[in-house]
């Protein structure tokens, strides 16, 4: 069985949404926790999408107890972890699972992992990763589709973090914080969710500095000890019901945000003419007619490649032509042949995408193949003229928590069906 959503366009969004934890920071962090042989770790504003559920299988299955004890709250308790083999028909679902790797390697010095699947945006290299592993003195291979430790000698090191890779960040972070020595990170990703995972570490007993910055340093220790955390709001998922305030109208704060998070975002919103508005750990979002506004996605703090989807939707009903480039993944793009046949205007060469703006899409059956080209067909369906039925459900459910019952909240004609696969 699988699930697809029935929305019916033309409803303007008013009222309140509140933001669950980030993903890209709950994952890194919770896979963090088994660092710790001591006590246990209570995670406190963790989502509940399908990608950290993978991840809570992944790290029972190699002796840790995880449980779900509060809607928002898991406890990890790690001291028995010992088997080093992931399982591999959960491993190769989650792009995240080269985290475990780095977490295996620093506490029990082996590990095989399945090298990751998850959306069609393009290559996600294991490469770095591998660079990383052999510069803090463990040979990583990949064999069989999965990432296998042949020797393993860790110790602090000096890594080049390539394309300021946020992943391979994270996992020297992971990896480092029990390797002896001193590892020192240059070029890394400085994104908010490396700063939470290391001030997750540092509260563990862990001694990672410059989290935020181009250069981190990472002091290993013995042993670090579980801590109780609360994961910082998801930025992307504020941003993507800030897009889609604009693209289908209306009124709508967005609570439970760090609007630090969010300023390129803000930025570009109001350079299409929207109204926003910071207010303490909310912002409000009315709609007003849309500017075409060219972007290009960064690294952090410029604008998230995870909203470059949602906003070219947005841009495909805006006045005039817009161009957006896409510098992060190479695939990206793959959700505009399903925006073309609800009526949008999109050209893309390669990582660029020419939108000149329609007046109004047209419900159509179309599908999502990764989580935020899922995101930005639901944005277009929201504004759309009758009914469109978005299936490929199962990828909005890796990074959006409930999407259907926030949207409806707010609304929105949004309805979650079931639907038998075909053969």
């Amino acid at each position: 069985m699988t699930a697809k959503f029935i929305v019916r366009g033309g409803n303007r969004l008013s009222g309140t949404v509140s933001i669950g934890g980030a993903k890209n920071s709950a994952l890194p962090i919770l896979t963090a926790t088994a660092l710790a042989v001591e006590g246990e770790s209570i995670l406190e504003n963790v989502p509940d999408n399908s990608d950290i559920q993978h991840l809570c299988e992944i790290l029972r299955a190699l002796g840790c107890q995880v449980e779900r004890v509060a809607e928002t709250t898991v406890r990890v308790n790690a001291r028995n972890l010992e088997n080093h083999v992931a399982p591999y028909h959960i491993a190769r679902r989650l792009r995240g699972s080269t985290y475990v790797m780095g977490l295996l390697l620093a506490r029990l010095g082996r590990g095989e992992v399945a090298c990751p699947g998850g959306c069609e945006i393009g290559a996600r290299p294991v490469d770095f990763h591998l660079k990383g592993f052999k510069a803090l003195g463990a040979e990583v291979v990949v064999e069989h589709g999965a990432m296998v430790a042949q020797r393993v000698n860790l110790r602090g090191g000096r890594f080049y973090v390539d394309r300021s890779s946020v992943g391979t960040t994270v996992n020297m972070i992971i990896t480092a914080s029990l390797a002896p020595g001193v590892t020192i990170l240059e070029n890394a990703a400085c994104e908010p969710e490396i700063v939470d995972l290391a001030n997750f570490i540092n509260a563990m007993g862990g001694r990672v500095r410059g989290a935020g910055t181009n250069t981190v340093r990472i002091e290993g220790v013995d042993r670090l000890r579980g801590v109780r955390h609360e994961v910082i709001p998801d930025r992307i998922e504020a941003g993507t019901y800030m897009i889609m305030t604009a693209a289908a109208g209306g009124d709508v704060r967005i609570e439970n945000v760090i609007p630090e998070h969010l300023g390129t975002v803000i930025a570009k919103l109001k350079e299409a003419g929207q109204e926003v508005e910071v207010q303490g750990d909310s912002v409000r979002v009315r709609s007003r007619p849309i500017r075409a506004v060219d972007v290009e996605t960064q690294v952090y703090p410029g604008f998230p490649t995870d909203l470059q989807s949602p906003w070219v939707a947005l841009m495909g009903l805006a006045d005039g032509i817009s161009v957006v480039q896409e510098t992060i993944f190479e695939n990206r793009f793959g959700f505009t042949n399903e925006l073309i046949r609800m009526g949008a205007n999109i050209k893309v060469d390669r990582n660029t995408g020419i939108i000149r703006g329609v007046e109004r899409y047209t419900g159509a059956p179309v599908e999502a193949r990764d989580i935020r080209g899922g995101a930005a067909l639901v944005t277009a369906a929201l504004a759309a003229e009758g009914v469109t039925e978005v299936a490929g459900v199962r990828y909005i459910d890796r990074g959006y928590t409930r999407m259907e019952e926030k949207l409806a909240a707010l609304g929105a004609d949004v309805k979650r069906v079931t639907v038998e696969e075909g053969p």
